[in-house]
């Protein structure tokens, strides 16, 4: 593994560059070519894609009732039970993200504006498969969209070679409110739920993570008319440690990140160069123990250790990065958190492995990646809602906002606003005579 040290500031932006970034344009013509033949093609194309990159034969892509309830009957009870337990804490964070009342506030005599939060209506959900079932994120992004309120919640996840789906990632899709699950992935599960098919429904909105094929296409169809909830592709962590830091802690931190796949990244920022020495041995010496460690080898080729001068450097460094993930295993954890303005999730001290928001904390593991973090939250309640705002004007509210409506429409050249306004100006005005 690379060990960077002290680089100039001249060199810190091309070491925030993730990897594969080069192979962008490749893997764009084809996510193109992959959303024109969903968008006509639909289920002929999905069932295609299925076979061709999972080796899925398939009959139908939508999952049955009976599968379902098959699927908790063979759910062992203590998975079950995880399950239950990590959807209680993430149902317990997110509730108390609602909003509680509506905004009314009079900005003018007379003149009432309101804002109120209303669910998206239709949420598609993207649950990758590949290397792991993930139902914790079918928790994490299906428990929001019910508390939210959106009317249909549909998911759509890869199936294994026979065509079936994990039984607990239906089980967690059951447990969290979902409507229909859909057995098909990558690129093209997000263009069905982007056009729709004759099985899958259109979304307003996609939601979850993937590979840097499943983001690339929810960047295009979000360039298309359907909204998506960020660009979340391969996943990454940075650690911040110092010298009080467990070097195992450290280790199995940067491993648990490998293991998602070879595009996963994992950085260490310290000024201790004695601990940045010693940390690759001590990776190396608990990824022989990793059943996936010829994969993850492949995603440490390109994570770094990055030798600072201090705190300072590494808390501006990690801004610059906008890591998915934080983890601040320090002696001042606490007061460096207060410092981060860029990153998804934040884990302070040496008890808050990343591990605990991937599953079960309550916080949502659904978050931006490649530095996207400087302007994009994670998954919350917010996320499935939209705003609308209201105004109502009395006369009164004419009287107190008329005129400047007038000048300002009569300053931008816009003669029928002004009219708008100036109609309704004179009926007041005769009125009071």
């Amino acid at each position: 593994m690379q060990i960077i040290k002290y680089p100039a500031r001249a060199d810190w932006e091309p070491l925030t560059r993730r990897a594969l970034a080069e192979q962008s344009a490749t893997v764009a013509e084809a996510v193109s070519a992959i959303i024109n033949n969903v968008r006509s093609r639909g289920d002929r194309a999905l069932r295609e894609y299925e076979q061709k990159f999972t080796g899925a034969m398939l009959e139908s892509l939508l999952v049955t009732d009976e599968e379902i309830e098959k699927a908790e009957s063979t759910t062992a009870t203590g998975l079950k039970q995880a399950i239950d337990a990590a959807a209680a804490n993430i149902e317990l964070f997110h509730a108390a993200q609602k909003p509680r009342q509506e905004l009314v506030v009079e900005t003018a005599p007379g003149v009432i504006c309101r804002q109120k939060a209303v669910p998206v209506q239709r949420a598609g959900l993207y649950v990758p498969g590949g290397n792991s079932p993930l139902f914790s994120t079918v928790l994490m992004l299906a428990i929001p969209a019910r508390i939210a309120g959106c009317r249909h919640v549909e998911l759509c996840t890869p199936p294994a070679a026979d065509g079936s789906v994990h039984p607990a990632i239906l089980y967690a899709a059951k447990r969290a409110g979902v409507h229909a699950v859909y057995r098909t992935g990558g690129a093209q599960a997000i263009a069905a739920m982007a056009f729709g098919t004759e099985t899958v429904g259109r979304a307003d909105k996609i939601f979850g993570p993937g590979n840097r094929f499943v983001t690339e296409a929810k960047q295009q169809v979000s360039l298309l008319g359907t909204a998506i909830d960020m660009p979340a592709g391969p996943s990454e962590v940075m650690v911040i440690a110092d010298g009080t830091a467990n070097a195992q802690f450290v280790a199995a931190d940067f491993l648990s990140q490998a293991e998602h796949g070879p595009d996963s990244q994992s950085i260490l920022l310290t000024a201790d160069e004695g601990f940045a020495e010693s940390l690759p041995e001590v990776i190396s010496s608990l990824l022989a123990q990793m059943p996936r460690c010829e994969m993850m080898e492949k995603s440490l080729s390109h994570s770094r250790i990055i030798l600072l001068h201090n705190d300072n450097e590494i808390m501006e460094f990690s801004n610059l990065y906008a890591p998915e993930h934080l983890i601040i295993n320090h002696s001042r954890a606490a007061e460096l958190a207060a410092e981060v303005t860029n990153a998804g999730s934040v884990f302070i001290g040496p008890w808050s492995p990343e591990s605990a928001g991937d599953y079960a904390s309550g916080t949502n593991h659904t978050l931006p990646t490649s530095g996207h973090a400087r302007a994009y939250s994670g998954v919350n309640i917010d996320a499935f809602m939209k705003k609308i705002t209201f105004q109502q004007l009395s006369p009164l509210g004419i009287r107190s906002i008329g005129r400047t409506v007038e000048v300002m429409a009569e300053n931008e050249d816009l003669a029928a606003h002004k009219l708008a306004m100036t109609l309704r100006i004179e009926a007041v005005n005769n009125q009071t005579k």
